[in-house]
């Protein structure tokens, strides 16, 4: 294969493109050699400059899907928390689901607290019952960086900035009781170790061994919609500006889908495909 193309990523942006990046993606996932041949030899046959990377993942994902739909799922995981980002699929907004999953009663994002001696900005506050939590949702485009011990010491000093002040969530006044943060990729032993001794309750794609990013979204049924493979880049910024950010709404809320401009054979695509990444999450 020629090392030297170049792809477009999903935001327009271009870099050469990497085999064995694709290759560890899809062992991540489980793949097994066979599979990782046959796309490789796919991908190859169809490669050209400027290629877009999300053809290169549409190949993989259908020839994934051929060998193992539950292999195919997960890389689509994988690939769908990177594209969480800041480019219209905020990963605050996906944390923020992840907490009404659990029972909270209400979570916003970017929200604007008064500290004891500064504003903050908070990337998730949730409530429920006497329980006040709050959330630095810290996002990575790649997986091999890490939130180090340096976000962990900054996210701490703001919790306590904020720990002493009462804030009005829920109708009520609360002050801070959980204290969170998440990562779309991993932290370093450092982070891990500073901000549990602290008291912070910390999330990543494969910490703690329970309860994990990964865990998380496949028990629960969360997977992103930037799973999706039919719809393009505007159209899944649509939808998730509509209010729909995970997979089993696009189900559930298929009259959304039709209110951001989808077509009839658009919707139903998209919700078949939601579907089948749907009966995978457990």
């Amino acid at each position: 294969m020629n090392h030297l193309m170049m792809i477009t990523k999903s935001d327009g942006t271009r870099q050469l493109f990497e085999e064995e990046k694709l290759v560890q993606s899809l062992k991540h996932a489980g793949a097994s050699a066979d599979a990782i041949e046959d796309i490789l030899e796919e991908v190859e046959k169809s490669m050209h400059d400027g290629m877009r990377s999300i053809e290169i993942y549409e190949q993989a994902f259908a020839l994934l899907k051929k060998h193992s739909v539950p292999v195919a799922v997960k890389y689509s995981i994988r690939r769908a928390i990177m594209e969480l980002g800041p480019d219209g699929f905020p990963f605050e907004k996906f944390v923020a689901r992840i907490f009404k999953e659990w029972g909270y009663e209400g979570a916003v994002t970017d929200q604007i607290l008064r500290g004891e001696s500064v504003e903050h900005e908070l990337d998730v506050v949730a409530w429920k019952d006497d329980t006040l939590a709050m959330a630095e949702a810290k996002y990575h485009n790649e997986f091999g960086l890490k939130s180090d011990l340096k976000v962990a010491l900054y996210v701490k000093a703001r919790f306590d900035d904020l720990a002493p002040m009462e804030f009005d969530y829920g109708g009520k006044k609360r002050k801070l009781t959980e204290r969170w943060l998440f990562t779309n990729t991993k932290f370093t032993d450092h982070a891990i170790t500073y901000g549990s001794f602290h008291g912070m309750k910390l999330v990543s794609w494969n910490y703690p061994q329970q309860g994990n990013m990964h865990q998380i979204i496949f028990e629960r049924g969360l997977h992103p919609i930037t799973c999706l493979t039919v719809l393009t880049h505007q159209q899944k910024k649509d939808v998730i500006n509509a209010g729909i950010l995970v997979c089993k709404d696009i189900v559930e809320q298929q009259a959304v889908l039709k209110s951001v401009g989808l077509k009839p054979e658009e919707i139903e695509r998209a919700v078949k495909e939601a579907e089948v990444i749907v009966k995978q999450a457990k």
